[in-house]
């Protein structure tokens, strides 16, 4: 069976399933180059207000194809690069996406596949899954800003442990050191994150977009930078549509109607 990325709209949210069980969801360039499309479509697409990405089979994703690393070494470094370079935007994509972006992990989340996890918004995981960085069982090191992204939420010593020893981490684990945002019941997690989608779709997205934005970039600013950026948003919300409508429907005590 070839890999693929299957494609879904739910209302205002743009369903990803990475399919391929056989090999847990390990990525390809095919898949890769379908995630970047979607991605870059539901950003121009109004209708579209949230994103999710799952894994088929009962695992979420299980990061590079092993025969395929094997083939591409006997073909030379510069076939390895390209491949890396096409996932590294992959995983930029999902980072500068101004929509939300959700991962519902189930089973296995393994090499770069921790990395697609880890570069979502939010995760939405099952009790039994395991997140792992195995680069280093085999010999290899860590791709997909797995240690760029774990640093930012994660102390240094951790973070080494994971990168160095290679050991399964439970979604427990993750939810207790703040990585994870919820654990749900086995076979619960795209239910559960569809659920958290549906309330962000509901949401301005103006200024979720915003929030997205300025969370990214506070950890590289000053605090006086970051004041200017929140100003900037702030008056830019506040004077859009969207401000006026969450400020009248509060005051007349109704739900708003965000566009």
């Amino acid at each position: 069976m070839t890999a693929e990325l299957l494609t879904e709209r739910r209302g205002a949210v743009l369903l990803l399933t990475l399919s391929d069980p056989a090999t847990r969801n390990a990525l390809s360039h095919g898949v890769i180059a379908a995630g970047i499309e979607a991605l870059n479509m539901a950003e121009s697409d109004p209708e579209l207000r949230c994103v999710l990405l799952c894994g088929a089979g009962g695992h979420f994703c299980a990061g590079g194809n092993l025969q395929s690393l094997l083939e591409r070494r006997r073909s030379g470094a510069p076939a390895q690069v390209r491949m890396l370079e096409h996932l590294h935007q992959f995983i930029e994509a999902l980072r500068v996406c101004p929509k939300p972006v959700i991962a519902a992990v189930e089973g296995a989340a393994a090499g770069a596949g921790f990395s697609l996890a880890l570069a979502c918004d939010l995760i939405v995981a099952a009790d039994d899954a395991r997140f792992i960085l195995s680069h280093g069982r085999i010999g290899l090191s860590p791709d997909a800003g797995a240690t760029w992204l774990l640093m930012q939420a994660l102390p240094r010593p951790l973070v080494q442990q994971l990168v160095w020893l290679g050991e399964p981490v439970t979604a427990q684990q993750l939810h207790a050191w703040g990585v994870v945002g919820s654990v749900v019941d086995q076979g619960h997690t795209v239910a559960a994150a569809l659920r958290l989608a549906e309330r962000l779709a509901a949401m301005a997205p103006n200024a979720l977009a915003s929030g997205k934005e300025l969370v990214a970039h506070a950890g590289g600013r000053s605090l006086a930078q970051q004041l200017d950026a929140e100003r900037d948003h702030f008056v830019a919300n506040l004077f859009h549509a969207n401000g006026a409508e969450g400020l009248n429907a509060f005051l007349e005590k109704r739900a708003p109607k965000f566009g």
